[in-house]
């Protein structure tokens, strides 16, 4: 699946347009979890019974029955999609809150399938033919959309940002691009004090987007309690300041995509720590380093490329990675605090390389046990009874 996005450049009535699409999209999921949540349990609803559920919020609402019709099963299914999830996590027994779906206040986008839209064959342009007014919008961007089949286009999403709005085409095309071997091996310890540390002794600079926007977003965020409250004023401070947060976003995700690409296109086989994140962030003096490093992030590029250029990408358990000298395997009781890694064996390495070896060492002990792999090139952790995918999204 492929995944193009325009700027939207149009008039003021018709974003009045998409922002009145985008709420009756909110208003039908709101209205598909709370007919799930009052529906009686024996009747065992599934994602059929609430999209047959929306048919009927459309006879019985006129704004509804102006979007089209595939919007609308859409929206049901985000709605059954929160409730599959927390399904899901009830079966797998996960650890924590498992999800129970929430009434959303805060949507921003409507979603299209293969109806409801018409794309010009030659300009960059697309018109939504629902009744909500919406009209031809013009796009902006450096894609091609017209290269692809208009068939091939599953999805068209027009998504509300703090700079304005955007349209997405979700295009079912295979992504693969093979890369011929290069016959190196890389394990990577990610940290603070640098974005990461591989196997190699390299260190790459953590950028700390956040840190050094940090003064002029407090700034943002005190001139919005200065205003009065629902002034076009303090209107305008919100936006100031959600631009600022989507700005150091759009950093933070551009960097780990650059990063993980060119690790990514320069060995075959990618070793990385299978760190719970989530729990990490529970450390309050560290929390905020943790979040603007972007460990997650960083992680899902590497997974994406590995499967995208036919990599082997695998995640090992942390454990002992940092403490384990990577020459003789002793166990060698370190602080956070201790930057480098002596041994009674000689051995003498920055810390985190001496974790970049061990990790590497992981996955070559997983990669000679598994005989094969799944077709995104990644391999199961070295975790028993757990699944990567299950891994990443918690």
């Amino acid at each position: 699946m492929l995944v193009l996005e325009y700027k939207i450049k149009a008039k003021k009535h018709q974003y009045t347009a998409i922002e009145e699409a985008i709420k009756t999209t909110q208003f039908v999921r709101n209205k598909c979890l709370r007919y799930w949540m009052d529906a009686p349990r024996e009747a065992k609803l599934n994602g059929y019974a609430l999209n047959k559920y929306s048919t009927e919020l459309r006879n019985e609402f006129k704004f509804v029955a102006d979007l089209n019709s595939m919007a609308v099963q859409s929206s049901a299914e985000r709605a059954w999609l929160a409730i599959s999830r927390f399904y899901d996590n009830c079966k797998n027994i996960v650890s924590g809150k498992k999800g129970y779906p929430r009434f959303q206040h805060d949507n921003r986008s409507v979603e299209y399938k293969t109806s409801g839209w018409k794309l010009n064959p030659i300009k960059r342009r697309i018109t939504m033919t629902d009744k909500k007014g919406i009209g031809e919008l013009k796009l902006l961007g450096k894609w091609d959309i017209q290269a692809y089949p208009v068939k091939e286009i599953k999805r068209v999403r027009l998504v509300r940002r703090a700079d304005g709005y955007y349209c997405q085409f979700c295009i079912g095309v295979d992504a693969s691009d093979p890369h011929p071997e290069t016959n190196n091996e890389i394990g990577l310890d990610v940290g603070l004090e640098s974005f990461y540390t591989d196997s190699n002794g390299y260190q790459e600079p953590n950028p700390k987007f956040f840190r050094k926007a940090e003064k002029s977003v407090k700034q943002a965020q005190r001139r919005i309690y200065k205003k009065v409250k629902k002034s076009l004023g303090r209107k305008k401070a919100r936006g100031i300041f959600a631009r600022k947060h989507l700005r150091i976003s759009r950093q933070r995700t551009e960097h780990a995509s650059r990063i993980a690409r060119h690790v990514v296109k320069s060995n075959d086989l990618i070793a990385y720590e299978n760190l719970q994140v989530r729990n990490l962030l529970k450390n309050h003096c560290l929390a905020k380093s943790i979040s603007d490093v972007s460990w997650g992030l960083f992680r899902q590029w590497i997974e994406y490329f590995a499967g995208k250029f036919g990599k082997l990408a695998i995640a090992v358990a942390p454990h002992y990675t940092s403490q384990k000298c990577s020459s003789c395997g002793v166990i060698v009781k370190k602080s956070l605090s201790t930057r480098t890694h002596v041994c009674s064996c000689g051995c003498s390495l920055h810390r985190d390389e001496n974790a970049a070896i061990n990790i590497l060492n992981l996955a070559k002990q997983a990669r000679d046990g598994q005989s094969q792999s799944n077709a995104n090139g990644l391999v199961a952790s070295t975790l028993s009874g757990e699944s990567l995918i299950g891994q990443v999204t918690r």
